[in-house]
């Protein structure tokens, strides 16, 4: 998994191949066992190094000298972590991410060590997850690759700290999460092509092998159910749409009622009719980054073993411009039974999750539910692309999965649900109309689906700027991040999960 990295955990050793990696203050100061390590040939050689280069010990910085006479490595790495006070809350997996890529390509031993580190098990297994995801690299199409052209090619790091055993179990929970986040990541990136609904549904289903049981409703069975909006939807593609739900039943009690994850699944949106300008386009394969982060959810829940019961769908369609096509001005029926006028056919995603939703409350009865999907422009606008817009109906989850966001460093920003965003959507012709205008855009696309919840908790992330194309950091490099599935993770582990 996360190709070309393999990672392994161990006592400290002064002994064994390729570099080694030590970590400083900006004191330059070493950890104790750092120190016995390298001993002061090498305490020395930091300190001239650092002299030498200007390496002060910021924060996520990093030095290379070659390792001296008397120090079994190849190369001395020697990562800064700052003062005191940044070096009391490092952020794990982003340290984890940094160092792979400063020994890309190579093997090390990585010495989790530091004047007053206390590296838990958690903490190191968190520094190897975000090693892991800054390995990740999409590339399966290219023929033709440079020499250079995988940065991480062959990484192997040897993690060595007290606890090793402690890190070793602590970490294949953190890995499980990694995979999921892999997954999403696969999928996002796939070519529309490639990844059609039949496909996506494929996909999805392979997650029987974890124990998870997956049902593909197919649109005989989503006429029968009334799945009107999402029909709609894929009325004008040549790919026929496919509804997805995967049931984890992790609880001791199978029969409690589940969490939720409903996802929105556009493999390819042209806008149908209100056909998108053609500068960009090529990135609405990544429409789908909801769908993708809950099947990465639900593979890193049942990789772990998680003690919940989670239910995942994703509705899976493709908006195409056919003289079958859905059209402004037609009037849709949800499976809710209230009616929708089209005022823009690339307001799309909305209908999806309108049907997806009501399927999931009335077949499932779940405690809470929420919902991820690339879903408005309007949110990139508002909160840029490194925060997703949170929506909600219920405080307590709001804060939940915010402070879950802050835990992982997927954040979140809550925006406002008030009455005049649902008088927005009010239509002269039917009961609602799919877009209520330019004008808070990402509000009243979150009101829309809020008409299609009933009393159940329930949070909408829009993840438009954040799920594809989004500003790449020291945990990914990749186009599509893979974004929520750790978040959604953490949030079940802290809160829904039997201890």
């Amino acid at each position: 998994m996360a190709d070309g990295i393999t990672i392994s955990f161990g006592p400290v050793s002064p002994a064994g191949p390729g570099d080694l990696v030590v970590f400083v203050g900006d004191d330059l100061s070493l950890g104790g066992a750092a120190r016995d390590v390298l001993g002061s040939a090498g305490t020395d050689l930091v300190a001239r190094a650092a002299a030498g280069e200007r390496f002060k010990g910021r924060p996520l910085s990093a030095l290379s000298v070659p390792a001296p006479a008397g120090i079994d490595a190849d190369r001395l790495v020697v990562v800064g972590l700052g003062s005191e006070k940044d070096r009391a809350k490092v952020e794990w997996p982003v340290l984890g991410g940094f160092t792979a890529g400063k020994v890309s390509g190579r093997s090390a031993r990585v010495l989790l060590d530091w004047p007053g580190a206390q590296v838990s098990p958690e903490n190191a297994a968190e520094f190897a997850l975000g090693a892991r995801l800054r390995s990740y690299s999409f590339d399966r199409y290219k023929t033709k690759k440079k020499p250079d052209a995988d940065e991480n090619g062959g990484t192997s790091l040897s993690v060595m700290l007290v606890d090793h055993a402690g890190a070793e179990s602590a970490a294949r929970a953190s890995a499980a999460v990694a995979e999921g986040v892999v997954i999403a990541r696969d999928l996002i990136n796939e070519p529309p092509n490639v990844l059609h609904p039949e496909e996506f549904a494929r996909r999805a289903s392979e997650l029987t092998k974890l124990g998870v049981e997956v049902e593909v409703i197919e649109p005989a069975k989503m006429r029968e159910l009334g799945m009107g909006a999402l029909l709609a939807v894929a009325q004008g593609s040549a790919r026929e749409p496919r509804v997805v739900v995967m049931r984890w039943n992790g609880a001791a009690d199978r029969s409690e009622a589940p969490v939720a994850l409903i996802g929105k699944g556009v493999v390819f949106d042209s806008g149908g009719v209100s056909i998108k300008s053609a500068g960009g386009m090529e990135d609405m394969k990544g429409d789908m980054g909801g769908a993708a982060a809950v099947v990465g959810t639900l593979h890193a829940l049942a990789s772990r073993k998680a003690k919940a019961n989670v239910i995942g769908a994703i509705g899976i369609v493709e908006n195409m411009p056919d003289g079958a096509s859905y059209r402004p001005s037609d009037i849709v029926t949800s499976m809710s039974g209230q009616t929708i006028e089209v005022i823009n056919t690339d307001a799309e995603g909305r209908l999806v999750l309108a049907d997806v939703i009501w399927h999931v409350q009335s077949a499932y009865k779940p405690k809470l539910m929420i919902d991820l999907a690339t879903l408005t422009g309007a949110i990139i606008v508002a909160l840029g692309q490194d925060i997703a817009g949170l929506f909600s109906n219920d405080d307590e989850l709001a804060a939940r999965i915010t402070a879950a966001g802050e835990a992982t460093g997927e954040k979140v920003w809550r925006m406002p649900l008030i009455p005049a965003y649902d008088k927005a959507i009010d239509s002269k012709f039917a009961d609602m109309k799919n877009t209520g205008g330019r004008h808070g855009g990402a509000a009243t696309a979150a009101t829309f689906i809020k008409r299609f919840v009933n009393e159940v908790p329930w949070a909408h992330l829009d993840i438009a700027g954040v799920g594809m194309s989004s500003t790449a950091n020291e945990i990914n490099r990749s186009w599509g991040a893979g974004w929520g599935v750790r978040l959604l993770d953490r949030l079940v582990r802290e809160h829904y999960e039997a201890r």
